[in-house]
């Protein structure tokens, strides 16, 4: 199976990066975003651009992707609802068209966020927003597409989240995990659980569109064929 990963060197993006070299099955890597993610390994390659809307050169790339994790997104602490709303929603849309246009087979997974609201009826910006992305995401003409809503997360393995304001939060609440594992196991997860159970919803499928971390955390637990 071949990859791309948009946002790898975000918190979510490098637990995935992480799974998808360790995981024999998965032949290519293909890392698109900003900045360099600063991994090097046989099967990737990466891709550093400084305009989204100049994607040409990944064309023949995405002919030969099966899956396209999309990880980019930012924290909308002290955002407008158009500055969130131009990197949330109409960034997504705007690579997403592209690339269903070169490879329609492929299948597109967005990382979205427990609350995510797509009725668009919430109060909560970031929610409203988000929801808007999954349905715009859900119902483009890949040949299957999916939105994830992962919930506490755990870094692992030396990973670090790029917000100051998540840092400080993991760094307070890392020692509560185990607690908040036991007490409210659906609502937590880790780097690897959730790069892993990404991984096997791009190579399984699931009959829901959009996964809570409930499920996310089943697929982890789901025996391996």
């Amino acid at each position: 199976m071949r990859v791309m990963v948009f946002g790898a060197t975000g918190m979510i993006g490098q637990g995935l990066v992480r799974e998808c070299l360790r995981d024999e099955s998965i032949k290519e890597v293909v890392l698109v975003g900003r900045s360099a993610s600063g991994v090097q390994h046989a099967k990737l390659t990466e891709h550093v651009v400084s305009d989204f809307s100049a994607l040409d050169g990944l064309s023949e790339l995405a002919t030969r992707t099966d899956v396209c994790f999309w990880c980019l997104g930012v924290s909308s602490n002290g955002m407008s609802e158009e500055a969130y709303r131009r990197v949330t929603l109409d960034l997504t849309v705007q690579v997403a068209r592209q690339l269903v246009g070169w490879n329609p087979r492929m299948t597109f997974v967005f990382v979205s966020g427990t609350g995510a609201d797509s009725s668009g009826k919430s109060r909560v910006m970031w929610a409203r927003v988000k929801g808007a992305a999954e349905n715009a995401v859900l119902g483009m003409p890949f040949r299957l597409s999916y939105a994830v809503r992962p919930a506490f997360i755990q870094p692992l393995h030396g990973i670090r989240s790029r917000t100051a304001l998540y840092r400080a939060f993991y760094a307070i609440s890392g020692p509560l995990f185990p607690l908040l594992r036991l007490l409210a196991p659906d609502s937590v997860t880790t780097t690897e659980e959730l790069g892993r159970a990404m991984l096997a919803l791009a190579k399984s499928g699931s009959a829901k569109r959009v996964l809570e971390q409930k499920d996310l955390n089943a697929l982890v637990r789901a025996p391996r064929s």
